[in-house]
């Protein structure tokens, strides 16, 4: 395989325990994949949407509550219906030695029992992706664009290195903004993502996020955990969410981000959210590739010469006092504040509580406008 195998790890049900599911995600890692988890209380449709945009090649469910012979059928249906009905899907849990067969004639790929060594997991998985991607090799020929599955493996040709998926024209006067949105690792860049798109959604706009993780230095391998406070509990189609992997590129972005930008836009997303890795003071790349830069702080964060100093500082269009209901946020936005010698824009929000977004909403939507 020449890049990793994506796979993604869904906990679907009310079981609230995924102390399992996230050893399997670990594991998968070191192993050298990309491994997209959703987190817990899942639904059968927010998995199989979430499995459509990423473009996986595998889509690994961990089950503890005994619905293995309700909810892995319903996945299988719902790939079909949504366009991907050769994505392989495996289970693990509590199955009964009957049930294997039951579900493997309903379209289940692998039945993992606890015990199941995962030198055996880690190989079934790969030899899933070796079989999905020879299946799919024969190119991106009637691939449209506007039809979520098609962007998805769009960017998967991209990240290939086929860039004819590119439009051949952009349309400038297209309605559309770029935005980076940027900070320290822990402000809180993915929650604060996830609100601000409902907010968006709520006015009716499309958005698409990028969302990108490090690479691990020592596997190659990648856990992209951002999706799983941004999706919706429902399937959007006007939510749009892609995680990338550093891939060691520095600055904070990963490979191809321009041009995945560009196929969104193309896609018609009008707004674009794109996260850095957690950023140090010198990460400024995405300035390059957007209209826009949010840079997220926190309270406390830093004073009047923390604030004058260049770097990721001096990039930021405007900035977000982020987890504005801890102590110290009047102080952190009132230094901020007289220490910039511009009109840049500052707010403050709690996405916790889900306050202060509507002004800055306001400023995007004047930016979509142009």
């Amino acid at each position: 395989m020449n890049r990793p195998a994506r796979v993604l790890i869904a906990k679907i049900g009310l079981d609230g325990h995924d102390r399992g599911a996230k050893l399997i995600v670990r594991n998968l890692r070191d192993a050298g994949m990309e491994v997209i988890y959703t987190g817990l209380w899942q639904t059968p449709a927010s998995t199989v949407h979430a499995a459509l945009q990423e473009d996986v090649d595998v889509l690994g469910v961990s089950l503890l509550s005994a619905a293995h012979m309700t909810i892995m059928p319903e996945l299988r249906r719902l790939s079909r219906q949504v366009g991907i009905p050769d994505l392989p899907i495996v289970v693990g849990g509590i199955i009964p030695e009957e049930d294997h067969q039951p579900l493997a004639d309903a379209g289940i790929d692998g039945v993992f029992n606890p015990g199941t060594p995962m030198q055996t997991v880690v190989e079934a998985v790969q030899a899933l992706t070796e079989r999905r991607r020879a299946a799919r090799a024969a190119g991106v020929q009637g691939i449209q664009l506007t039809d979520v599955a098609g962007l998805a493996r769009a960017i998967t040709h991209l990240m290939n290195g086929d860039e004819s998926v590119l439009p051949a024209t952009q349309d400038d006067s297209t309605p559309r903004v770029l935005v980076g949105i940027t900070g320290a690792p822990g402000v809180g860049k993915s929650t604060f993502i996830g609100k601000l798109a409902q907010k968006l959604r709520q006015r009716d706009h499309r958005v698409a996020v990028i969302a990108v993780d490090p690479t691990s230095p020592i596997t190659g391998g990648s856990v992209l955990g951002d999706r799983l406070r941004i999706m919706a509990n429902d399937p959007d189609d006007g939510l749009f969410i892609r995680s990338l992997a550093s891939e060691g590129q520095a600055g904070g972005l990963a490979p191809h981000c321009a041009e995945v930008a560009q196929l969104l836009v193309a896609g018609g997303y009008e707004i674009v959210l794109i996260e850095t890795v957690g950023a140090g003071q010198n990460d400024t790349e995405v300035r390059a590739l957007t209209d826009e830069v949010l840079l997220l702080l926190m309270p406390g964060a830093g004073d009047a010469v923390q604030f004058a100093k260049a770097g990721v500082y001096e990039i930021a269009t405007g900035f977000v006092v982020n987890k504005a209901d801890l102590p110290g946020a009047d102080l952190t936005v009132r230094q901020l504040r007289d220490t910039l010698d511009d009109e840049r824009p500052v707010w403050e929000v709690s996405s916790l509580r889900n306050e202060g977004l509507d002004p800055l909403c306001d400023w995007l939507a004047q930016k979509v406008q142009g």
